[in-house]
């Protein structure tokens, strides 16, 4: 968990249908962050199938199996 303005922040699931271009990150206190995908040009060039291969590793980190590059909460916030 990630320490925010006194609250532990994860993520729990992320989801690229909610509109194009854009990524939703569902968080573990129950909000829903939606960012535009532009945000992150690593994931931008990513295909539609690839962007489905994602994974959350210790609910503060999120990467996708074609990347070796790692996100996390503070990435989606920009702490």
């Amino acid at each position: 968990m990630c320490k925010y303005k006194d609250t532990n922040l994860g993520i729990k699931k992320l989801d690229f249908s909610v509109k194009r271009g854009f990524m939703a990150a569902f968080l573990t206190d129950g909000r829903e962050i939606i960012v535009p995908v532009s945000m992150f040009p690593d994931i931008k060039r990513l295909s539609v199938k690839q962007r489905q291969e994602w994974m959350i590793m210790d609910d503060l980190y999120f990467s996708f199996e074609a990347l070796s590059r790692i996100f996390s909460v503070k990435d989606l916030l920009k702490v």
